[in-house]
């Protein structure tokens, strides 16, 4: 596919980066010259100095013949005109990024007024994931499929977790058959388990189920933490404002840390009957005198990742359950690993894997759908959501018959809302929602699970 990106900012760089690897030819547009160097030669894409709302350089860069063009930029009202003028000039699909709440709650109007074919709020979207992670406090991510039947919850198994020394079978005959160990990762190696699998202390385990049975094998396990009621966030950003109107139907009481005391009375009108303090986040006098280490949790959403997460590392030493900081560069997994900060949310990640998402589907659009997709440990799995169609080769074969390529594993099935943790004598059917857990990144289509040759004999 063609697709030009505008703004070679951190999302759009990660982007690009995304979808050349996806063997898409893809043309970004910026004004900043650094920025562009970096991409023209750390990535296989084609760069155009100049402005995206310009139509000589759109027209430059193939802007007539582009299946998609995604307006990145830092400014929402530039990157819808860019998508505006995109549509006039030709382009087949349009995505922006529109990040401010006002025109947020005017999504489906700016979308048929400017012929955008989707929106990516990235701070909204982070803010959900936060708010899923607040409502499930012992996983260290969670991620949801089929219109939130299907949960993916990753947990670290230690020295008190009973499935240590367990192989993978036992497990599910001991404890649940209605979840499955989808991959482990175990240091820096990602292994897709079978059977006999031995889980180890210091595994991650990423379980796959209906919430309720992901639950219950997580109480099962001793999982499952004391119920989140009292949060502490640094920063009053965007992520923050959204994070409060996501759990606001909720038991859970939000008290809201901010530096800038104009930010402090916008919030106070935005988010009523929410407690917003002016004062410095980093301070930990302040933090203690806000009763810091009687938070069930504690997110910071500063605009610093230094600041994020030396924040949450004091918050953790000060015996706060579940502490979650947004990050924005990952230069330092195992640093960030070693400081025991329960979950590091990346807006740019959650970016990223949408457009990936909606790219796939473009590509599949008369194959098998992509419904949902997640990249996990780093980009180094891929968790996928398909739907099956008329175009599924292997409909209603028994799954032990299919020859499936390496480091690939079908997980969940949802038929008709039933829940099936799948078997060797389970088969997928036409109009299922079919998970996959695959190391092989890059998959489009349901039938690229299947080997060569196909079918086993």
């Amino acid at each position: 596919m063609k697709i030009i990106i505008i703004g070679d900012g951190k999302v759009g760089y990660s982007l690009a980066e995304t979808l050349s690897q996806d063997k898409n030819d893809v043309t970004i547009i910026d004004k900043n010259d650094e920025a562009l160097k970096k991409a023209s030669e750390n990535l296989d894409v084609m760069c155009i100095r100049g402005s995206g709302v310009s139509a000589s350089v759109m027209i430059e860069a193939g802007v007539k013949d582009a299946d998609l063009v995604i307006a990145a930029t830092s400014s929402d009202e530039l990157n819808m005109v860019s998508c505006l003028a995109a549509k006039k000039l030709g382009a087949a699909h349009t995505v922006a990024r529109i990040r401010d709440p006002e025109y947020t709650n005017e999504l489906s109007m700016l979308k048929h007024e400017l012929g955008l074919d989707a929106v990516i709020n990235p701070e909204q979207a982070a803010a959900r994931e936060i708010a899923r992670l607040l409502r499930f406090p012992s996983a260290v991510n969670v991620e949801t499929f089929a219109r939130g039947r299907v949960e993916l919850v990753e947990i670290m198994a230690d020295e008190e977790t009973p499935v240590v020394g367990m192989k993978i079978k036992n497990i599910s005959r001991t404890f649940s058959s209605n979840i499955l160990i989808g991959a482990v990762l175990r240091g820096e190696e990602l292994v897709i388990p079978n059977g006999e699998f031995e889980i180890q202390e210091g595994d991650t385990l990423y379980i796959i189920g209906s919430p309720e049975s992901v639950f219950d094998f997580c109480r099962l396990i001793g999982k499952c933490k004391q119920e989140i009621k009292n949060i502490m966030v640094i920063g009053g950003s965007r992520v923050a404002y959204y994070l409060v109107q996501d759990i606001k139907k909720t038991n859970m009481k939000v008290k809201i840390i901010e530096s800038s005391r104009e930010r402090c009375m916008e919030l106070s009108e935005l988010l009523p009957g929410t407690l917003i303090i002016n004062g410095d986040g980093s301070d930990e006098d302040l933090l203690l005198s806000e009763n810091l280490h009687e938070m069930d949790a504690l997110v910071t959403l500063t605009g610093r990742d230094e600041e994020n997460l030396m924040i949450a590392f004091s918050g953790k030493q000060h015996g706060v359950g579940k502490v979650i900081a947004k990050v924005t560069k990952t230069n330092y997994p195992n640093v960030i690993k070693k400081m025991g900060i329960d979950n590091i949310i990346n807006p740019k990640r959650i970016t990223a894997d949408y457009i990936v998402r909606y790219v796939r589907g473009m590509k599949n659009a008369f194959g098998t759908p992509i419904e949902t997709l997640y990249r996990i440990i780093g980009g180094k799995a891929e968790v996928i959501e398909f739907i099956a169609g008329p175009s599924t080769r292997f409909l209603n074969v028994p799954l032990r018959k299919l020859k499936m390529v390496e480091n690939t594993l079908v997980a969940a099935i949802v038929r008709k809302g039933q829940i099936i943790i799948p078997h060797g004598n389970d088969s997928i059917t036409k109009d299922d929602n079919v998970i996959i857990v695959t190391m092989n990144s890059g998959l489009t289509d349901l039938n690229e699970i299947l080997a060569s040759g196909g079918l086993s004999e």
